[in-house]
């Protein structure tokens, strides 16, 4: 809280100024860097000030006056520093600029701040920002909430109060009371390093408390089925029609790639004849609005063809007849417990399974499956894509075939 500050007087040089005119003096407060002006009320004539001192020259009764006026200020300006040390505010220029002005000083609280984001994020959803994003950031500020109540036993803190401790403190919230795996608890601390960042930006904080903070959740091992395991599920008779309609949309998705929200919103319009000759998806991706063409496997297109005259896709032009995530999520337990998989069995597995079975490990390069994917980065390819043993071990022969043939 003892922040030093530095008080310069000097002679500001007004719009329009006139040669040979006085310039009205100013004094500048500077705390840790960050400088604030305002006016002493008084001017000076250039010829009569001193730069190297701050004051005015001479012995004259009114520049004597001038001078003890801003003795006065410097003194003033002194006492603010103490008091604020006194009350153990965080000290400012502004804040000691607002208290020399008789200006109240406003505080910005946490929540405020973070409510704030919020509700702007709101604002501009499908401008840049998807529901689920808000979904996010809403339910991150639940938890800091309850943080607060907990910890703190008060609904809202300062800015200024959020440190390390703070930042430190709600890690181990997360994780212990509210039960959050590592990695999503990363994603919250990711949320609340965003609302800091911003305080930083406005300087309503001065230091970063996530300087010293270090993410260590590991990224989790990602699930896919394997080739025999994919044809059992693809050839598996269902006599009820509803197991059967998510299958095949489930086993599309792994031929394809796309994300449940994208395989959704897929219309008939969206299939073209590529450069090749060949079917091909042209779309863009929910989450990032990245494009995405993906060449269809004559498997995929049965599919397509199997649901062309589907009744509600031919009423509304889509593509497939996709249940709500929830349902399909809970019809695919239902299949894999038919199946005799014991792996949990979700729509999302159906695109790791496409990057890791269907194609990674059919020696498709990974920057071609990155580009299918609509990933802008082959970095989140391989959370996708598995190098698995059995690839490695065909690699190895053709590398020990080479060797061989060296001989």
């Amino acid at each position: 809280m003892n922040a030093n500050y530095s008080l310069l007087f000097y002679l500001k040089k007004p719009k329009n100024y006139v040669q040979g005119k006085p310039k009205p003096i100013y004094m500048r407060i500077t705390v840790e860097g960050i400088p604030k002006e305002l006016s002493t009320g008084r001017d000076c004539d250039p010829k009569k000030w001193s730069s190297r001192v701050n004051r005015g020259k001479g012995d004259r009764e009114d520049t004597r006056l001038l001078n003890r006026h801003l003795e006065s200020l410097e003194t003033r300006i002194e006492e603010i520093h103490t008091r604020l040390i006194r009350e153990g505010v965080k000290i400012t220029a502004q804040v000691i600029k607002n208290r020399y002005l008789g200006v109240a000083d406003k505080p910005h609280y946490l929540m405020e701040v973070f409510a704030d984001h919020n509700a702007k994020i709101e604002a501009l959803i499908g401008k840049g920002f998807k529901q689920n994003t808000l979904k996010g950031y809403k339910t991150s500020f639940s938890h800091m909430s309850s943080y607060l109540l907990k910890c703190y036993k008060k609904p809202d803190v300062e800015v200024c109060v959020v440190d390390y401790a703070f930042v430190n403190g709600y890690e181990f919230y997360l994780r212990s009371d509210k039960g959050c795996c590592p990695t999503t608890a990363a994603k919250y601390m990711v949320h609340f390093q965003k609302i800091t960042n911003l305080c930083l930006a406005f300087r309503w904080i001065r230091e970063d408390p996530f300087v010293f903070y270090k993410n260590t959740a590991q990224a989790k091992e990602r699930e896919y089925l394997t080739q025999e395991e994919l044809d059992m599920v693809a050839q598996k008779h269902f006599g009820i029609q509803r197991l059967a309609q998510v299958r095949d949309i489930f086993v599309f998705s792994c031929y394809t790639g796309l994300a449940y929200i994208d395989v959704k919103k897929l219309r008939h319009t969206d299939l073209k004849t590529g450069l090749d000759g060949n079917l091909w998806i042209f779309t863009d991706r929910e989450k990032t609005g990245s494009i995405t063409h993906i060449p269809l496997m004559s498997r995929a297109i049965d599919l397509v063809d199997c649901y062309s005259v589907h009744p509600e896709c031919v009423n509304k032009g889509l593509m497939f007849p996709v249940l709500s995530n929830q349902r399909m999520n809970s019809y695919l337990k239902e299949i894999a417990d038919v199946c005799g998989i014991t792996k949990s069995l979700t729509f999302h597995m159906a695109r790791h399974t496409f990057a890791t079975t269907v194609t990674l490990n059919n020696n498709v390069p990974i920057e071609t499956v990155s580009k299918m994917l609509g990933h802008k980065s082959i970095k989140t390819t391989q959370h996708y894509a598995k190098v698995l043993d059995l690839k490695v071990g065909k690699d190895m022969a053709l590398l020990n075939q080479k060797y061989g043939r060296g001989k």
